[in-house]
């Protein structure tokens, strides 16, 4: 409009407050309309309009004499800004009251105010009573069979001089959307990481069959920059999604300060408004990273609006390209997705300067914190008891590791992931080996071992050789003939042990002398040894047996020595 009129209606507006109705046609240059439209404008921004609240007396004096010249009620609320209700309202408090009209119009706006309070104070007195009650009702309307007509008809039963249906709804409406405010989040640099699964699935084809099948979607994003991972993954169970976040981090080249993941279950085993419980897997890693969980709340997704946002923007500017592109394996589909995420993250911001990739390389990255020397791996929990013989036993790979003997006999907790076993007592780590998948086999520290076990467990052909070459040469050379003769050597070992431990009862020249004589007979095994050591003929040269004039003749068919070699 002519900013003339304006003008001029900003500078009468004082002078048509105080005239009457039939008088302000001779005072404007203007249409009606626009002059409605003007004094409504002006009105407004001095009006307060929710409930419970008065108007401003000067306001509530025009209503009164717009009123008392047979203006309508709705010409009236064009005129002063407010709604016909309110005007409606004031008007029949006014008719209640039996007040003359004449007589409030010549009240000052203190008196004025001060007729009207009692009425007021009843009426929030009012409104406080309902609104106490919402609590309680917004419990109810989550019960079968139970609305806001039924919880209006139990309500107006109680107070009959309650609120009518409509005014009821209209309170109650504005009680929700009160309780419903948002909160700006200052986010910190290298401070938080949302987690979330797209709610949509992209697709893989199987290249013999034909049958596409959907894969999940892993989004996560880091509340200050915005800086964006996307990965398809077969399913959203916990090693897959363990699986997801590890990748994440190691793309991002750092640790934030705390994950921030939605309430599903490979994240979350409960769920809790105040106090999920986090899934213990989740927690190891976050202890492997040097970091914290904090799950959402449940069904609060106004509580990771960053990495709901960024799925949105995802769809468009990752799903959208891909829509019509067939992928055979994941593999080739989180090539494809990497292509457009550095797209992504490189694109400008529309408002912001800079984008996802400059602001995180700028300052999230110099307060992420640096990665372990190793990836994390999901870790698996066993309880065992140690065997007498100092080993435990992985059920899984049927493979058995040492302890030390001390724990023989007591539980430990085995926590091994797909290359290290560690073994706990009483939480204190006594063993730590690599994973072996050998069934049957063992696998054995030294130092585990008692002094006896030790012994044992160094037990091979090539020990037992040469101890007996260190007493006698033949000696050695019986203990080969031993381990030779047996179907396998494990079986002579104790035969060994026991030949070459008689040197410490009779000395290195009997024995090599008792060896000397059971080679010259062909037997080789323990019992012949103690035999000769214990008769003495370790003393006899062998040759006197024969020249002694054996009770055996001599006869072509009587085989000797020779014939067992």
């Amino acid at each position: 409009s002519d900013s003339d009129d304006v003008d001029h209606l900003r500078t009468a507006i004082p002078t048509i407050l105080t005239t009457r109705w039939t008088d302000i046609p001779t005072i404007l240059t203007t249409s009606e309309s626009f002059f409605c439209l003007f004094l409504t404008l002006w009105v407004q921004p001095k009006t307060s309009t929710m409930a419970g609240n008065t108007i401003d007396m000067s306001m509530l004096k025009q209503i009164f004499r717009l009123h008392l010249q047979g203006v309508t009620l709705l010409k009236i609320s064009q005129i002063v800004g407010t709604s016909r209700n309110t005007v409606k309202k004031y008007i029949r408090e006014i008719e209640a009251s039996h007040l003359d009209v004449e007589s409030l119009l010549a009240m000052d706006e203190e008196t004025l105010a001060a007729a009207f309070r009692k009425e007021n104070e009843r009426e929030v007195c009012r409104t406080g009573d309902l609104e106490a009650l919402f609590p309680f009702f917004e419990q109810e309307l989550s019960r079968t069979g139970v609305n806001r007509m039924v919880l209006w008809g139990e309500y107006r039963r109680a107070h009959p001089d309650g609120y009518n249906y409509s005014s009821f709804c209209d309170h109650f409406r504005k009680w929700r959307q009160s309780r419903q405010g948002t909160m700006h989040f200052d986010h910190k640099p290298g401070m938080e990481l949302y987690i979330d699964f797209s709610g949509k699935p992209l697709f893989v084809t199987d290249p013999g069959t034909g049958e596409v099948r959907a894969v999940e979607v892993f989004v996560a994003t880091l509340g200050y920059s915005h800086y964006t991972y996307v990965e398809a993954l077969e399913t959203q169970r916990k090693e897959y999604f363990l699986e997801a976040v590890s990748n994440c981090l190691e793309f991002m080249g750092g640790v934030p300060g705390a994950l921030i993941p939605d309430n599903l279950k490979s994240a979350v085993t409960l769920a809790d408004k105040y106090e999920a419980l986090v899934n213990r897997d989740f927690l190891d890693l976050a202890n492997h990273y040097g970091t914290t969980v904090m799950p959402t709340r449940s069904r609060k997704p106004r509580d990771k609006a960053i990495v709901e946002k960024a799925v949105s923007i995802v769809y468009s500017r990752i799903f959208a390209p891909l829509r019509n592109e067939v992928f055979f394996n994941i593999a080739s589909l989180n090539e494809a997705i990497r292509v457009q995420l550095s797209a992504y993250n490189e694109k400008a911001f529309q408002i912001r300067p800079g984008c996802r990739l400059s602001i995180f390389e700028s300052h999230d990255k110099p307060m992420l914190k640096p990665l372990p020397l190793e990836r994390f791996e999901i870790r698996n929990h066993r309880e065992v008891k140690v065997h007498k013989s100092g080993y435990i036993l992985l059920q899984e790979d049927k493979h058995y590791y040492s302890v030390p003997y001390r724990y023989i006999g007591r539980k430990v907790r085995l926590v091994y992931t797909t290359r290290r076993i560690s073994v706990y007592c009483n939480h204190e780590c006594i063993a730590i080996h690599a994973r072996s998948l050998r069934w049957y086999g063992y696998t054995t520290i030294k130092e585990h071992l008692s002094s006896t076990h030790r012994f044992v467990s160094e037990w091979n052909a090539e020990k037992f050789i040469t101890w007996g070459q260190k007493i006698a040469p033949e000696v050695g050379e019986y203990i080969r003939n031993i381990l030779q003769a047996a179907t396998y050597p494990e079986q002579a070992y104790k035969s060994c042990v026991g030949i070459l431990s008689m040197e410490r009862k009779v000395g290195c020249d009997r024995l090599a002398a008792a060896v000397r004589r059971a080679t010259f007979y062909g037997t080789y095994n323990y019992n012949t040894i103690r035999n000769i050591l214990s008769s003495g003929l370790d003393a006899e040269p062998p040759e006197s047996d024969v020249a002694g004039g054996s009770d055996i003749p001599l006869h072509e068919n009587i085989r000797g020595a020779q014939a067992y070699q």
